[in-house]
Order: C-alpha cells, then sequence, then structure tokens
C-alpha cells in the first residue's frame, strides 16, 4: 500500500467510527428525552392527583385520570398507565403505588424498569425486579387476575 492508500483506509475508519458513535449517541439521547418527558408527565399527574385527593379526601377516579391525562404535557410517551386507585383505601399508606408505567429503553443509561406514582406524589423509577417485587407486595390476589385478563 502507498502512503495514499493508507491515509483513503484511515479516513474511512475514522468516519466510520464516528458515525457509529453518532447513532449510538444520538439512540441514547432518544431515550432519554422519551424518559425524560415520561416522568414530567407523570409528576403532572400526581400533582393533579394530589390537589383531587386536598379537595375530595379521596384518590381520583380511573375515569377522571383518563380525561386529565389526554392534557397532560409529554403524556404520549406514557404508554400503558396502570392506574391503582380502585385497590387504594384510607389504610393504605403514603408509599402506595397509585400509578406506574412500564418502559423499556434500549441505551446504555437507561434499562427496562416503570415510571412509578405514589400515592403521596412522588415520581421515581425502578428497575424492573424493584418493581415486581414491590407490585407483589402491595397488590391483592382479584387485582392480578384483573391484570391477566
Amino acid at each position: 500500500m502507498n502512503k495514499r492508500q493508507k491515509a483513503t483506509l484511515i479516513n474511512i475508519v475514522i468516519v466510520l467510527t464516528l458515525t457509529a458513535i453518532a447513532v449510538v449517541a444520538m439512540v441514547n439521547f432518544k431515550d432519554w428525552v422519551n424518559h425524560t418527558e415520561a416522568m414530567r408527565a407523570m409528576d403532572h399527574l400526581g400533582r393533579v392527583a394530589l390537589k383531587y385527593r386536598e379537595d375530595h379526601h379521596a384518590v381520583p377516579s380511573e375515569s377522571h385520570i383518563d380525561n386529565i391525562r389526554k392534557n397532560l404535557p409529554g403524556q404520549v410517551r406514557l404508554g400503558k398507565l396502570y392506574y391503582r386507585a380502585r385497590w387504594i383505601d384510607f389504610d393504605s399508606s403514603e408509599d402506595e403505588i397509585l400509578a406506574y408505567t412500564e418502559r423499556s429503553y434500549h441505551s446504555f443509561f437507561l434499562g427496562s424498569g416503570a415510571i412509578v406514582l405514589r400515592l403521596d406524589g412522588r415520581v421515581e423509577w425502578m428497575d424492573t425486579k424493584k418493581i415486581r417485587a414491590l407490585l407483589a407486595k402491595q397488590q391483592s390476589p382479584s387485582e392480578i387476575e384483573l391484570l391477566r385478563k
């Protein structure tokens, strides 16, 4: 190989490497944006639920949440929302899960898990194992049966 061929080959390798890095970065950035928007939508939903609880001394009904959800910023990125109001009662602790949505990201920074809204309005990200363990403690047999259908 002469110098010109070596230089061309090196340039091609550099361009391919930079392109691969850019593609991976864009996929990770897209997942990060989707995650952030979903967290923001769940946070807004939590504020609505807390306001409703203060005004009515009960959690909002599922139909009320469905109507509110249509106008949430970033609600498209929430995906399927599991709302647990019918299993919340006066004995429920503030740590009880009010709503959650399972998400699966394919990036280096985010994996599979769920965005969780607690009864006290806190929103957090939980990995799949942790959310499954917590739900196993909080779900009744009738709720589990309903979700299987």
